[in-house]
């Protein structure tokens, strides 16, 4: 189990790898996201995207499954978000692409109202097979604490 202590700022690490199909974004799209680019490849070939192109939300939650994976695989002593700041969806991602997720540790703080956890925020990263950053954002996490301080 990973805890406060032991996390390092600038520590970089990969969660891994999602392959996006076009099932799941005809999915996604049509319950989430119904714009005409995100359901119709003719749509989205009058558009800047060229072609279907995944909701920028989709390519979140694609992104989520990755970490949350990871976690299973590596346990972080994990007590959810706040929220994330800074979000930009900086390329389209289309059907096809396997996107792969990462991040940095920027910093790390103790609370001072709450001794048994401490918050981190982690520069995320996410790329296409092509090395091309397609999203990215600060996400900020609450951790527990291995040991309260006295």
């Amino acid at each position: 189990m990973i805890y406060f202590e032991d996390l390092e700022p600038g520590t970089r690490r990969v969660f891994g790898s999602y392959a996006v199909t076009r099932e799941e974004v005809l999915e996604f799209a049509r319950q989430y996201d119904p714009q005409p680019f995100h359901l119709s490849d003719e749509a989205a070939a009058a558009t800047h995207f060229g072609r279907l192109a995944a909701s920028g939300w989709h390519s979140c939650a694609m992104t989520m499954a990755v970490m949350v994976r990871a976690m299973k695989e590596h346990p972080v002593a994990s007590l959810g978000s706040p929220g994330i700041d800074e979000l930009r969806w900086l390329k389209p991602v289309h059907p096809g692409d396997t996107i792969t997720v990462a991040g940095t540790i920027i910093d790390k703080t103790a609370s001072r109202s709450r001794p048994d956890l401490g918050s981190y925020r982690t520069a995320t990263s996410v790329t296409n097979q092509d090395g091309v950053e397609v999203l990215r954002f600060t996400s900020i996490v609450l951790i527990k604490r291995r040991s309260a301080p006295e």
